[in-house]
């Protein structure tokens, strides 16, 4: 049940994902099929379930874990929101993973050219 009522939040306060990657557990594959029972199905998400896949998205959060961890939680949802959002900009900027970004110069260099377009 508490599987079904966070997907049931996530998918009502975010967009639909085409995919979601999940790990073994029993609840989180239950929990999908009874939301995709109730949608089209060209709309039902594809669930990945494979224990690496799992593992290369709990890896690139560690790098958003290691920065809160230290600020013991947020106060509100807004704080958590920008202060994740702002994490992850520096993260794919760090990664090259923005337009025009070269991977082979400083991660400074990057956010120099992409403040400059």
């Amino acid at each position: 049940m508490a599987a079904k009522a966070f997907f049931r939040k996530a998918l009502k306060n975010n967009e639909r994902p085409d995919k979601i990657a999940i790990d073994k557990s029993g609840s989180n594959i239950s929990a999908l099929d009874s939301v995709n029972k109730n949608l089209e199905e060209d709309e039902q998400i594809e669930v990945r379930q494979n224990k690496y896949l799992n593992n290369i998205v709990e890896q690139d959060h560690r790098f958003i874990k290691k920065r809160t961890k230290p600020m013991l939680g947020f106060k509100n949802f807004q704080s958590a929101k920008i202060t994740i959002s702002g994490i992850e900009n520096i993260r794919m900027i760090q990664k090259g993973q923005i337009t025009g970004a070269d991977t082979h110069r400083y991660a400074f260099e990057n956010f120099k050219m992409l403040m400059a377009s």
